[in-house]
């Protein structure tokens, strides 16, 4: 065991090394979904197989990455082709022979007809998902168009026992199943799924212990849509960004700005040297609009009275009405830094994200002619 668990964290690993990859936040409401689904089951002992029990669910899920996630789902059964699960069920009653009464019951042609509603259980559960396609070929920015999804999680049942026999029972449920799942669409909006699961009545209404016990399992197969809500981003899942594109285009910035050449200016009467810069960049921090004292002594530097234009530019990471907001807040800043100093500001202007000319977060002054 212990070895296993080293091997799936060096895998883990390897996934994380390999993504140049990473995540934008997300709200507590992001990544919802909603789903229903149909399907039938049958006896794992398999010693009665058919008829099948009809089934129909309904799930909502939330997912906290492109791996883990999370839904709750109520199932209901239409059918009671499971002798072994429903007297199960009523065992434990003071009554010998009202329990033994109960179970030749289940022999009789009218047992079905002693039923005093349409449901013959329901089951109520939250589960855990694991993606696994994601964990182990990594996440792009969008669904595959076939992704494989484990599900499994304990919940509470309840039967629904005939009229005049027993007494409704309550049970403790899990659920071990596996999501074959297709991704609809350009944006993958909706999911399709097929899902093998089997339910397990652990406790047996209570009276023999928590088991996994295959006479008391019901083996599911059933098909299913999921619709995913739109989120914060703008998309139906999760929004990535390419960091390696991003630093080497910042690295490409600040290699261009390093070789951006001075005018030197000799005064031949007294041979002092003057320095006439023409451009001059100060960068913010993610989201902010405040001036750093770095970005503060970068702007100390612009000699009073020299007329000037200054950009904003934000980073990619927000919507776009966000980012244009936000460049114009860092332009207008330094623009009133530098109207206080003396410097007389000819324009200034938010370009948002400026791509092609920077990805940081920047504000740009440059000398006009």
């Amino acid at each position: 065991m212990k070895k296993f668990l080293i091997m799936f964290a060096l895998m883990l690993g390897m996934v994380s090394v390999n993504a140049q990859t990473a995540l934008q936040e997300s709200k507590l409401t992001d990544n919802i979904s909603v789903g229903v689904n149909a399907g039938v089951s049958t006896p794992l002992s398999f010693n009665k197989v058919f008829p099948l029990n009809p089934t129909v669910g309904i799930r909502i899920g939330k997912e906290f990455s492109p791996v883990f996630g999370m839904n709750v789902e109520g199932t209901t059964w239409l059918g009671s082709n499971d002798r072994q699960w429903f007297v199960d069920g009523f065992k434990g009653q003071t009554d010998e022979l009202s329990r033994i009464r109960v179970s030749n019951r289940f022999d009789v042609p009218d047992f079905e007809g002693a039923y005093h509603n349409t449901f013959r259980l329901i089951n109520v559960g939250v589960n855990g998902t694991v993606n696994l396609t994601n964990l182990f070929l990594g996440y792009n920015g969008t669904p595959r168009s076939f992704e494989l999804i484990t599900v499994t999680g304990l919940g509470w049942g309840h039967i629904f026992a005939p009229s005049a026999i027993a007494p409704d029972r309550d049970f403790l449920s899990a659920k071990t199943g596996l999501d074959f799942t297709f991704n609809l669409g350009k944006s993958k909006a909706t999911s399709f799924y097929v899902e093998p699961a089997v339910l397990w009545n652990l406790n047996g209404s209570g009276f023999d212990g928590v088991q996994f016990n295959k006479n008391r399992a019901q083996l599911a197969l059933s098909v299913g849509f999921v619709y995913h809500f739109k989120t914060s981003n703008g998309t139906h899942h999760f929004k990535t960004y390419d960091v390696g594109a991003m630093m080497n285009e910042i690295n490409r910035l600040n290699e261009e700005l390093a070789k951006k050449p001075t005018e030197v200016i000799k005064t031949v009467n007294n041979t002092t040297t003057v320095f006439a810069q023409k451009e001059w960049v100060v960068q913010f921090a993610q989201g902010k609009s405040d001036l750093t004292d770095d970005a503060k002594s970068v702007l100390d530097n612009v000699p009073a009275g020299t007329k000037v234009n200054v950009v904003g530019i934000a980073s990619p990471e927000g919507t776009d009405k966000f980012n244009a907001r936000l460049s114009e807040m860092r332009a207008a800043t330094v623009a009133d830094y530098l109207k206080n100093r003396g410097v007389t500001i000819s324009s200034w202007i938010g370009k948002g994200v400026a791509l092609g000319e920077s990805t940081n977060r920047l504000a740009i002054v440059t000398v006009t002619d």
